[in-house]
């Protein structure tokens, strides 16, 4: 039996948000100072593409926080992008777009170390707290446990995933079965904070990691997880 078929039926009492998250390497000749303006460049060629205009609806990028970063944050990549659809049928035909293939995928490779397609995700989210919230966030793109079916994965996930005081919005984005080689996570969690001091303090004095460990370790395979403290460096609109 294919366990994502186990996937949680409830409800959503409002119209799902579909979204595209991707977790990105820069291309390795890219110095990790200039990553940022870079793929600031790289949305920019957005405006070209009518079509994607359309069909993506906001545009979130997340840079890695390399200045004092907290401790239990992954550091084997850059960024994180949270991009928000129209509804689920983008996230096929945006790679068969002519625009895009024109216009943004050719530049994918100086920014990144693979194309876009390779390391996205597909989700809807579940918003499990909407505080007031600013521009730091930590996204952990999370494994459930082999034995564990997805429903109840996700349910526990739901459960475990209240924030802590200075956290605001809180996030849960359940993973759609199709997935690029070596990115198999079955959900990503948005935890939201005021700025990347307060992320940091809230994240003391106990790693991260072993804080999620000690909360959801039961649900999550820990070792293929992976933990990012990030920052926002472009948003639209």
């Amino acid at each position: 039996m294919n366990p994502h078929a186990e996937r949680s039926t409830r409800p959503h009492s409002n119209p799902v948000q579909w979204k595209m998250i991707y977790l990105a390497r820069r291309h390795p000749a890219l110095a990790e100072a200039d990553f940022a303006q870079a793929w600031r460049e790289h949305s920019a060629l957005g405006r070209q593409c009518r079509n994607v205009q359309d069909k993506v609806l906001g545009v979130t990028q997340c840079t890695r926080i390399t200045t004092d970063p907290p401790s239990g944050a992954s550091t084997d990549f850059d960024g994180v992008n949270l991009l928000k659809l129209r509804d689920l049928g983008v996230a096929a035909d945006i790679w068969n777009d002519p625009e895009t293939l024109a216009i943004m995928r050719p530049d994918e490779l100086r920014v990144f170390d693979r194309y876009v397609r390779d390391c996205a995700l597909v989700a809807h989210e579940r918003v499990l707290s909407d505080r007031p919230f600013g521009d730091a966030v930590w996204v952990g793109f999370m494994r459930r446990r082999p034995a564990m079916a997805v429903a109840d994965f996700l349910d526990g996930m739901a459960c475990h995933l209240s924030p802590w005081a200075p956290a605001g919005r809180v996030v849960l984005n359940e993973v759609m079965p199709e997935r690029p080689a070596g990115y198999d996570f079955d959900a990503i969690v948005e935890w939201w904070f005021k700025d990347a001091q307060t992320l940091s303090e809230a994240s003391k004095p106990i790693d991260f990691r072993i804080q999620l460990t000690q909360s959801m370790g039961h649900l999550c395979d820990m070792q293929a997880s992976v933990l990012m403290a990030t920052h926002v460096t472009h948003r639209r609109p």
